[in-house]
């Protein structure tokens, strides 16, 4: 091969290449100096300061997880096990509408952890960013794993709108757009929207549309929780989210893309709209986590109108009696949201840090009604007080036989949509890409292995616009994983989540092992990834 260096760092040999564009695997040896790739074929053997003996393990690009809740996570706790050890060498965060940056004013900053702390984790962190540029640098300090970030759309609200429930006007759109351009400019790589989470929840269909055009100009994407509440809450609010590429003209990716064994109808009809869509010439994608449990704060049981003006004004209204009853009504029409038929049965709690409630650490809200002789509101709103709103919720999510279909299609990508808050969060945060590699190709033969790799890797790297990693290939960044394919298995479950993998053996970030015989080395060498760099 052309320049293909006499002496490497690091070498692994013995090893059976899946290069992450879906070709089939191959015999070969991957090099790696200052950082990036060199491959040769079986029988290359270069000087190297360390040899892995990669015989019976599967050498592929590092795991790139399209929805990622650890942005705060990471910086608060740099090792980052739960997704290094599965695979992962880049994940990526500012999803669901939600991410941190750009903030002109840091007590908005501190105003949005606290919204989102049910989610995201509100860490002990000095939050003195402010543009996408200074946020970026925080990740160039050092963690386990690459990050890269999308632009939320709650943060560009915040910032030319408020905390509202309004309409934006068109200089306040155009301000958004501006915010956007400059937050991608420093290196974000697109638009995320949380069609659930306020105040990103309460932007138009053609606010959204504007903002993805002003993504797609520079090469971006739009990366959206849809809007589920909408209309059919079943095709329409996907409905609306390739319309939003339609008008804007941009990718639109669908992200943690499921099927619940509620819904009305089948999976494929859901499938159906991404491949009409394509058909008709638009660009959609999308991905899904491959566990049945989801997992969120707690808040999103609570409609927008009683999160409308922020935190503050948030808080005021669950402490309001005429709030609770109004409340009380619409709940009791509508059921627990994001939850089996079991209903609030169905709605495992986490994440507590009030001493007078870590009795109800990964017990259900029905569980906490019984015992503090509360209806759902009541139990909900005490909570969401006295911890500040920082309560997550595990409940069911996707079914096992619309899983399958979903990852099978062609257009499936992997991400993990991972959550770290709680004694028991969704197993998905610690066994998404073994559980893949495992169960669903090695048992199962639901999809051969390069097609798997494929939607971990290569597929999202095109995504996303990387054009340096998701591949192995000559002089990318050398982001690695060294697994058996024999041995490899989630040990991940419901009731015991937080269960590290078996067969994930090797995994290299930017060249340096993170993990190193199944154990993680304490190293941290990821980096802020930046678009078009």
């Amino acid at each position: 091969m052309n320049g293909t260096p006499g002496r490497v760092d690091l070498l692994l040999a013995g090893g059976t290449l899946v290069d992450g564009t879906g070709a089939p695997p191959v015999a070969g040896t991957v090099g790696v100096l200052d950082g990036r790739l060199h491959l040769g074929d079986a029988a290359w053997r270069p000087a190297a300061a360390r040899t892995i003996d990669a015989a019976g393990l599967v050498v592929a690009p590092g795991f790139i997880d399209l929805h990622s809740h650890g942005g705060l996570v990471v910086l608060a706790d740099p090792r980052h096990e739960p997704k290094v050890r599965q695979g992962v060498t880049t994940e990526v965060i500012g999803v669901d509408g939600n991410g941190y940056a750009p903030f002109a004013h840091r007590d908005e900053l501190l105003a949005f952890v606290e919204l989102n702390a049910g989610l995201d984790g509100r860490p002990p962190l000095p939050y003195d960013w402010h543009s996408m540029a200074s946020y970026l640098d925080r990740y160039d300090r050092g963690q386990a794993v690459n990050v890269a970030i999308l632009v939320g759309n709650s943060a560009l609200r915040i910032g030319a709108v408020g905390w509202e429930d309004v309409r934006a006007t068109p200089s306040q759109v155009r301000s958004m757009g501006a915010m956007l351009r400059e937050a991608m400019e420093e290196g974000a790589f697109g638009l995320s929207s949380g069609l659930d989470y306020p105040p990103g929840s309460y932007a138009a269909t053609d606010e959204l549309a504007s903002l993805t055009a002003s993504a797609a100009a520079l090469g971006g994407f739009y990366h959206t929780h849809v809007r589920y509440p909408l209309g059919d809450r079943f095709l329409d609010p996907f409905r609306e989210a390739i319309e939003i590429g339609r008008r804007g003209e941009g990718p639109v990716h669908i992200t943690h893309f499921y099927h619940r064994q509620t819904h009305p109808g089948p999976p494929e009809q859901l499938l159906t709209l991404v491949d009409d869509a394509r058909a008709e010439g638009l660009d959609v994608t999308f991905d899904t986590y491959p566990y049945e449990w989801a997992s969120t704060r707690l808040l999103i049981q609570l409609p927008g109108w009683i999160q409308a003006g922020g935190p503050l004004a948030l808080k005021e209204r669950l402490a309001d009696a005429g709030a609770r009853d109004r409340l009380r009504a619409e709940l009791a029409a509508r059921g627990a949201a994001y939850a089996s038929a079991e209903g609030w049965a169905d709605v495992r709690l986490g994440g507590f840090t009030n001493p007078a409630n870590l009795a109800w650490e990964s017990r259900t809200l029905a569980y906490v009604m019984d015992e503090t002789g509360t209806d759902a509101v009541d139990a909900t709103c005490d909570l969401l007080l006295s911890e500040n709103l920082g309560v997550a919720q595990v409940t069911t999510g996707p079914w096992t036989d619309g899983l399958r279909r979903f990852l099978a299609h062609p257009q499936a990508m992997i991400g993990t949509d991972s959550t770290f808050l709680g004694e028991k969060p969704s197993p998905r945060t610690y066994g998404s890409y073994p559980r893949v590699l495992g169960q669903f190709v090695r048992d199962e033969g639901l999809l051969s292995l390069e097609e798997a790799v494929q939607r971990m890797t290569g597929a999202p790297a095109a995504r996303l616009g990387l054009g340096d990693r998701g591949l192995l290939r000559d002089g990318y960044g050398a982001d690695l994983v060294a697994f058996d394919p024999a041995r490899v298995r989630s040990n991940a479950t419901h009731d015991d989540p937080r269960r590290f993998p078996d067969g994930i053996d090797h995994v290299i970030v930017n060249g340096i092992p993170v993990v190193d015989g199944g154990a993680h080395t304490g190293a941290t060498p990821g980096r802020a990834l930046r678009r078009g760099r």
